[in-house]
């Protein structure tokens, strides 16, 4: 059965437009009205990833906005690796909180997404009183320095989180063929299209080759059309890749920049949604298992059986039904 076509434009009765943050400008996608749910991608990813989620939120009564990260799309793109720094982030959503003219949101996040907003509910909580994380589950800050933990993950091959370090060296890699690239990374990290793994983790990258050398030439995975492809490589063609790489490359800068909140629990409302396949879930089993001490309010998590990383994309119905349940939730209503 071929993919469903989805139109790569807003969705009916949404609204698009720049907004003034401190630090430049977010590009934003809202649909419908009621409390505020802030909607943060990941990599290589777009405002476009959480189309589905848009009008489902705005259905259930909330006013859903996507934004496109800093780096990403139409919203600033500053030139200076380090300001992409985590506090950089934080403080753009809370720009676009108060450009909306709103005083608090819950946040929601994917990917690095998950990470950026479980970041601005740790360090803004009076204006994010709820968090949901996907994908990636909430590991506070330790005492040990990232670059120093990657750099001893994968033995003699590099992981990469380090591959992607050196500005310029994954640029010079998918740019020439933005579209190829991400289909493959998109294919590879998919529950209906991941490889086998019998010629070694898409994650790691041997000596003198490149991360793509171990993606699939197969099909697209049945969430991805040509259409949704095509968008994603339209904007990645047109703004490169430096921007949302730079947010690799200020992994030591938020372990430094995060030092006071060391160990520290996120303690408003919170929801998890993983799948089954998904390296971010398995990797991080003991994160997902300290979360009676690092989420002490989380309502409810979830791990979908058969679901690979893109969980909003490849598993739009639950994870819009349980985005509805949780922020209907009494803890959550009486957060805000």
């Amino acid at each position: 059965m071929p993919p469903t076509v989805h139109s790569a434009t807003p969705p009916p009765d949404a609204v698009q437009r720049l907004v003034e943050v401190p630090g430049g400008r977010i590009h934003l996608v809202e649909q419908g009205t009621g409390p505020l749910v802030l909607l943060v991608h990941g990599f290589p990813e777009s405002w476009y990833s959480w189309r589905h989620q848009l009008p489902a939120l705005a259905a259930a009564g909330f006013r859903a906005v996507a934004i496109d990260v800093r780096g990403y799309g139409r919203s600033s793109k500053p030139g200076d690796v380090e300001a992409y720094r985590m506090p950089a982030h934080v403080a753009d959503n809370v720009g676009v909180v108060r450009a909306l003219g709103e005083r608090t949101a819950t946040i929601v996040g994917h990917d690095w997404g998950s990470t950026i907003a479980a970041d601005s509910a740790l360090l803004m909580p009076d204006v994010f009183t709820s968090v949901a994380l996907l994908s990636v589950p909430y590991a506070p800050r330790n005492g040990h320095r990232p670059t120093d933990l990657f750099s001893r993950i994968g033995g003699t091959e590099e992981f990469y989180v380090s591959y992607f370090q050196s500005p310029g060296r994954a640029e010079a890699e998918i740019e020439p063929d933005v579209r190829g690239w991400l289909a493959g990374f998109y294919a590879g990290l998919s529950a209906d299209t991941m490889p086998s793994g019998d010629e070694g983790s898409l994650f790691f990258v041997p000596p003198g080759a490149r991360l793509r050398d171990r993606f699939s030439a197969g099909p697209l995975p049945s969430w991805l059309s040509e259409a949704d492809l095509g968008f994603y490589a339209a904007e990645f063609e047109r703004t490169g890749l430096t921007g949302a790489l730079n947010r690799y490359r200020n992994v030591d800068r938020d372990w430094e920049d995060l030092a006071a909140w060391d160990g520290a629990p996120i303690t408003q409302p919170s929801l998890f949604i993983g799948g089954e396949l998904d390296a971010s879930t398995t990797w991080m089993a003991d994160a997902i298992e300290g979360f009676p001490k690092t989420l002490p309010g989380l309502v409810s998590s979830h791990i979908l059986p058969g679901c690979g990383h893109w969980i909003q994309q490849e598993r739009a119905a639950d994870v819009n039904r349980l985005l509805a349940q949780w922020l209907r939730s009494p803890q959550v209503r009486a957060a805000r």
